[in-house]
């Protein structure tokens, strides 16, 4: 797998069956397409990838893996500012 930009992780990630989509929700993550909500015991991180800007290291982002208890997968690249705090955008239960 190319590490080198957010882009070819997320590719490789859903190759690799990290197809759902989550939406953050304040009970949990939202699963786009099952309807399905995830409280914070439910969900774990399993991998992540963070990239720093080249020319500027607070333009940076990160890609995580996520996967459920009952198997759903996905990847998730938290938007963020170089003004927000890096935990602000971390999902809340990495936190």
């Amino acid at each position: 797998m190319d590490k080198k930009n957010p882009a070819s992780v997320m590719d490789d990630l859903t190759r690799r069956g990290f197809s759902e989509q989550f939406k953050p929700k304040s009970d949990g993550l939202r699963a786009v397409q099952s309807g399905q909500t995830f409280g914070p015991s439910q969900v774990k991180i399993v991998e992540q990838y963070r990239f720093e800007g080249v020319s500027d290291p607070d333009d940076m982002s990160i890609v995580y893996a996520i996967e459920t208890r009952n198997g759903v997968r996905a990847a998730r690249s938290p938007t963020r500012s170089a003004s927000t705090p890096i935990h602000a955008s971390a999902p809340s239960f990495a936190r």
